[in-house]
């Protein structure tokens, strides 16, 4: 219609334009215009007739074809809701079935309960008749035997303990010799093996410094006028002299090895310098108690080196290296600490062990007594414990530090083989010093232990303390029981006494029968 009215007016404007311009045209021309005009209209008219309807048909047949898909949608979806409602009523059945399963085992079980109730019930009912009818049979067999239950127990236990007795000491023997047979054979070859890897030295007696004098007018200048040079010096070192005792000498005592030290480098130096006054013992005391402090660190650093360890704190480095002037029974701690060290490591490294963690508890086993030297409170074993603790040594070693010494249990395999190592080094040959009264003490202490024993004839120490030789009675003591009194003995020498390396306890019997002919 709007094409319609567009064309329609465009003839309209243009047919009065036309009028317009040719005013002359006649008026048989104006009505075949005017007929042509209504013409076009009518054939608009129509064209836009035909458009409406086809328009509405066209309409009509998208409404069917949405309807038609919308039910088919519908359809569909009716299926899938009745299909799913279908499971749902499948499953609930499924569930109801399984609760109903589930109720009949309840009941089931409930039902087996409560027969097993009355059953424990009844089984403590006849456990209390039979235990009155034990009651009573022995009471009746106390009165037949005139004996009590208890006073019965204890002969057969009796009776029991003397015939097994034998047996027990005849096992033990046994197990001893299969233990022996594989375990020491191993032992002996590892620590064997240790030792022979290690260097050794001899020990050296390391008690007091002695300085030499070039002549005996330099003691009076080490005095001084009215001593107050040897006062300067003593009071600078904190040490004591000691002039008199021996010609062209002078014998320096001190507790501490580490200032007794610095006192012998320094009298060395006042000496070789020939100015003794109190300005000048005073420079030289704090010079060489630098330079002390500087060879106590490169010491510890050195032991470290050598043994290839790890990193460890500057103060136990310290530690360490002050070991150097610390000895034990003319053995230097820290030579002792580090063949301690070594032999640990190569028992370690035999019997697949952390080598490393095993070094470093034998370098740190004796660490407190380089703290003894400042008469700090505590054992050498416990002082150490605490400052290796105290700067993050880990659990084995600390551990260790602890037990080398029996004062707590042993808890890893690395702590039974730094105390192994330190019984070397301590026992091997040239290792420590002892005095000729110490060492007859501890003989006489052997045999005295060994011949307070019931059995015991004679008892001998012999290879310096490392053996002790016991002979008992025969007829009093058999085979068997020498077993066991060698075991008792090895036991009150382990409480008793302190000694290094191992003694050995040999029990002999032996039957000797003699006639005279006459």
């Amino acid at each position: 219609m709007d094409v319609l009215w567009i064309v329609l007016s465009s003839g309209v404007a243009g047919l009065a334009i036309g009028l317009g311009i040719h005013v002359g045209i006649s008026k048989a021309g104006l009505n075949k215009n005017q007929q042509k005009a209504e013409q076009i209209l009518k054939e608009a008219q129509n064209e836009a007739e035909s458009r409406v309807k086809q328009a509405v048909l066209d309409g009509k047949t998208q409404a069917h074809d949405l309807r038609v898909e919308a039910e088919k949608e519908i359809k569909e979806r009716k299926q899938e809701s009745m299909e799913l409602e279908n499971k749902l009523l499948r499953r609930e059945d499924n569930l109801n079935f399984r609760d109903e399963a589930l109720n009949q085992k309840e009941r089931q079980i409930n039902e087996k309960m409560k027969s097993v109730a009355d059953k424990l019930t009844s089984l403590d009912e006849k456990e209390k008749k039979l235990q009155e009818e034990i009651d009573k049979q022995v009471v009746v067999l106390e009165n037949v035997a005139k004996m009590s239950s208890q006073a019965a127990k204890d002969e057969l236990f009796a009776i029991v303990e003397k015939k097994m007795e034998h047996e027990t000491i005849a096992y033990i023997k046994d197990k001893e010799d299969e233990a022996k047979a594989t375990a020491n054979e191993k032992a002996q070859n590892i620590i064997a093996l240790a030792i022979e890897r290690m260097s050794q030295q001899e020990t050296q007696e390391k008690t007091v410094s002695v300085v030499s004098l070039p002549g005996e007018e330099m003691k009076g200048r080490i005095i001084g006028r009215e001593g107050r040079n040897i006062r300067c010096f003593e009071q600078a070192t904190g040490v004591e002299l000691n002039i008199d005792d021996t010609p062209d000498l002078i014998t320096i005592t001190c507790f501490n090895p580490v200032r007794r030290e610095v006192a012998r480098l320094a009298l060395e130096h006042l000496i070789r310098d020939g100015r003794i006054q109190p300005g000048r013992i005073e420079d030289v005391v704090k010079k060489y108690q630098n330079e002390i402090d500087q060879e106590i660190m490169k010491a510890g650093e050195e032991a470290i080196f050598k043994l290839g360890i790890g990193r460890i704190d500057r103060e136990i480095v310290k530690l360490i290296g002050t070991l150097k002037y610390r000895y034990s029974y003319g053995q230097n701690a820290l030579q002792h600490s580090m063949e301690v060290a070594y032999i640990a490591g190569c028992m370690a490294a035999e019997l697949g062990l952390n080598q490393q963690i095993a070094k470093r508890a034998g370098l740190l086993h004796d660490i407190g007594k380089a703290l003894n030297i400042e008469q700090q409170d505590g054992s050498h074993v416990e002082l150490g414990y605490k400052f290796c603790k105290k700067h993050g040594e880990k659990e084995i070693v600390l551990n260790a530090i602890h037990s080398h010494h029996g004062d707590v249990e042993p808890k890893f395999l690395t702590s039974h083989l730094v105390i192994a190592a330190d019984t070397i080094s301590a026992a091997r040959p040239g290792a420590r010093k002892e005095s000729a009264q110490a060492y007859i003490n501890r003989l006489e202490n052997l045999e005295k232990i060994a011949n307070g024993f019931e059995g015991v004839s004679n008892a001998f120490a012999i290879q310096a303390g490392r053996e002790i030789r016991v002979l008992v009675n025969p007829e009093h003591v058999n085979d068997l029981t020498c077993v066991k009194l060698a075991r008792d003995i090895r036991d009150k020498i382990e409480s008793e006494l302190t000694y290094p390396g191992q003694i050995k306890v040999n029990v002999i019997r032996e039957t000797r029968a003699q006639e005279y002919a006459k």
